[in-house]
């Protein structure tokens, strides 16, 4: 049986690429890593997969003349791997036209809020600021939007009067520990089916 391959693209700490990675060792999820990607020389995440024996691949943004060139980079070296699915963990690079139409339905992302609420940067400090009684966090598809694409998957979580931005963070980000390995399975798996901008999980 064919390994089913994932690349995963960083940019910091990398606590979900770490959870990942602890997921296929504990054999709960049938894939292997081939590569790590970063547009960050000194993310975490790049030590992080090192510690696995893990391949990193540092792409400098400064080496290219513009987004479109960085893309194209990108592209080539994830088609050198034959990759199944690219999980963006952390990655805060936009991805261009290239890269999601070269790897159509094949890139997913996880995103701190239940999206379509608060997509972009800061999703947690904007969900304290709207006053909301619950966010959590979503795994989806990636399209030419931000934040925008098919749901796959949503855990919510609840926003207690206490809270600020750090302890709504951290208590979203232990959910996305779980959330992401399982999207992960459900896809080598072929149990998500795509309709459009429907998702729906083939459980049979």
């Amino acid at each position: 049986m064919n390994t089913f391959k994932l690349a995963v693209l960083v940019s910091g700490r990398g606590s979900n690429l770490q959870a990942i990675i602890d997921s296929i060792e504990r054999e709960e999820l049938d894939a292997s890593i081939s590569i790590v990607i970063s547009n960050t020389r000194d993310a975490m995440a790049l030590q992080r997969a090192k510690e696995h024996e893990i391949k990193t691949i540092f792409i400098d943004p400064a080496k290219h003349i513009d987004s479109k060139d960085y893309d194209k980079a990108l592209t080539d070296k994830l088609k050198e791997y034959s990759i199944d699915l690219i999980c963006l963990a952390g990655y805060m690079r936009i991805l261009g036209e290239e890269v999601i139409q070269t790897f159509e339905k094949k890139i997913i992302n996880i995103h701190p809020s239940l999206l379509p609420a608060f997509p972009g940067l800061n999703a947690q400090k904007q969900a304290i600021e709207h006053g909301v009684k619950f966010s959590g966090c979503t795994v989806h598809f990636v399209d030419l939007g931000v934040d925008s694409g098919p749901i796959i998957l949503q855990t919510v979580v609840p926003v207690y009067d206490k809270d600020d931005e750090k302890s709504l963070s951290k208590r979203i980000l232990e959910q996305e520990h779980h959330l992401y390995p399982k999207a992960i399975k459900m896809i080598k798996e072929s149990k998500v089916n795509l309709n459009g901008r429907i998702v729906t999980s083939n459980t049979v």
